[in-house]
């Protein structure tokens, strides 16, 4: 009807109205009826969300929304691996390391509209330590937690744990959750039924809607204590192909695609579109089974030679990725002597004539096309040398029956990111023992042993130049070899800025609260 009107008003006063005014009135009227469009992000999930209960999940979906609508006491800087305050406006560490001191921020409240105090951290730390949820190894070392006040919490740890406070700031780490929730919702399970599906925090965003399969919708909170999101609505629909996440992104249906983005396809780009991209912890390594022709030292630095990632890398990735230099995420530790591939083709080829046929299977930890491009990289830079290398995609959970079984592959392609950004969190993930991603169950006493000292140095030098040798043993050892850093790509709309990516998150990490126009 307006437009109507507006053609009407421009015929009877074709000599007053110029056509530009009639194109801006037009063009006003188009961007009123968008408007509201404008004011929501839309950005899709690659797979469902199983719970949003904080302390009782560790699946990557649905990380952005649990870290949109609850916070810690802590969290790390955008773009970098420092740890600023958060629910905490303060702390201090007591000359021990046993003690740490929490200053709360004033005015925060949760969802339900009840007030942040110090007694709503004790009761979310004490449900993640007691409640026997998938995330309470992350307070094992906890032993008190107590308010000394009404905005002071004092946690006292078992022994000094340096690392402490990486844990903290994870996007796993211990959040607060409303107690007046909790409370109302316990039916002897501590309020996890009701919290699969629900939530109660005091993040920048509520949660609206949750449909399991087919999408999620956060709401702006409008009572957020902190600087107030640009968005007031974030749709999170569940698309798992990538293929129908760039159809839909250049179709304007979304407004970016967060990860998986095929990096062959990064160099020609719709003009309407652009990448932002920063470093990540996402390191692929491989990882040896104990037993394989790859405990032959001699034979592995034949293969090291084929596989050298200075061979292949930018074919992979282009520019968004860095070779590793060490067993650890470059951005976590810059090591003084960086691990080195042999490169002597010739006497690789001498080596696999000498000992035989030579046969390698690669597994590939999952369906992630990345996989895919390195397996298929190294399995032609093996051939150069006599190597006949195939690999395979492994079913879900199979990863995690290899331990002791001689059928498994010879070697594991695996995303070894840790959970924060002290070295600890990726060692004793993966490297040692006891480690629960130690997929071969691979050990190497002496360099455990490194490990754990490590795990008590306090300055930052001495700790690095540790992790460093027990990365190192580990190594020659042939039990873990690193490979590629891979940064966080991310393709989006041209006008959306400030995506909030962060070293230490799953890549595609988007913070919602951060992005703007």
């Amino acid at each position: 009807m307006p437009i109507i009107l507006f053609a009407s008003i421009f015929s009877r006063f074709n000599r007053v109205i110029s056509l530009r005014l009639l194109a801006f009135l037009l063009g006003s009227l188009i961007c009123v009826a968008a408007g509201h469009a404008e004011d929501i992000l839309r950005i899709p999930y690659s797979s469902d969300i199983g719970t949003l209960d904080p302390d009782n999940g560790f699946e990557v979906a649905g990380l952005t929304t649990l870290d949109s609508i609850y916070e810690g006491l802590v969290k790390y800087e955008a773009g970098s691996t420092r740890i600023v305050g958060s629910l905490a406006r303060s702390w201090e560490i007591s000359g021990d390391g046993l003690t740490y001191t929490f200053h709360l921020v004033e005015g925060a409240k949760f969802h339900d509209g009840t007030a942040l105090n110090a007694d709503a951290v004790v009761t979310s730390f004490k449900r993640r330590r007691d409640g026997g949820f998938v995330q309470n190894y992350t307070l094992a070392n906890l032993a008190d937690i107590a308010a000394s006040d009404r905005s002071t919490a004092v946690i006292t740890l078992r022994h000094a744990q340096p690392s402490f406070l990486d844990g903290l700031a994870s996007p796993w780490g211990p959040k607060i959750i409303s107690p007046a929730a909790i409370s109302e919702h316990a039916k002897g399970d501590f309020a996890t039924g009701w919290l699969t599906e629900h939530a109660a925090g005091t993040g920048p965003f509520k949660l609206s809607e949750f449909k399991r399969g087919e999408r999620y919708v956060l709401e702006r909170n409008e009572n957020y204590w902190g600087a107030k999101p640009y968005f007031s609505r974030v749709e999170l629909p569940v698309i798992p192909d990538i293929g129908q996440q760039i159809l839909k992104l250049k179709a304007g249906e979304i407004d970016g695609v967060p990860t998986n983005y095929p990096f062959a396809q990064l160099g020609s780009l719709p003009a309407d579109l652009e990448i932002t991209s920063a470093p990540s912890m996402a390191q692929f390594e491989a990882f040896v089974r104990p037993g394989s022709l790859l405990e032959d030292a001699e034979v592995r630095k034949a293969v090291l030679t084929a596989i050298n990632p200075n061979l292949w890398a930018s074919d992979a990735f282009g520019q968004y990725a860095q070779v590793s230099k060490s067993l650890f995420p470059n951005i976590m530790l810059d090591p003084a002597q960086p691990v080195r591939f042999p490169t002597d083709f010739d006497a690789a080829k001498s080596t696999i004539a000498k000992h035989g046929p030579v046969a390698l299977n690669i597994g590939l930890y999952s369906a992630n096309p990345s996989y895919g491009r390195i397996a298929d990289l190294m399995i032609a830079q093996l051939s150069m040398i006599g190597v006949e290398a195939t690999s395979h995609i492994m079913p879900p959970g199979a990863a995690y029956a290899m331990k002791g079984d001689p059928a498994a592959p010879d070697m594991l392609l695996i995303i070894a990111s840790p959970d924060a950004a002290h070295p600890d969190s990726q060692a004793k993930a993966f490297f040692t023992k006891d480690a629960p991603l130690n997929l071969y169950g691979s050990a190497l006493p002496e360099a455990d042993a490194v490990i754990a000292e490590g795990a008590s140095a306090t300055d930052m030098s001495t700790r690095n130049t540790l992790y460093e040798k027990a990365g190192r043993m580990y190594f020659d050892a042939g039990h873990f070899i690193p490979l590629v850093d891979v940064d966080d790509v991310v393709v989006h709309r041209k006008d959306l800025k400030d995506l909030g990516l962060r070293p230490v998150f799953p890549r595609g990490s988007i913070d919602f609260s951060s992005v703007g126009r």
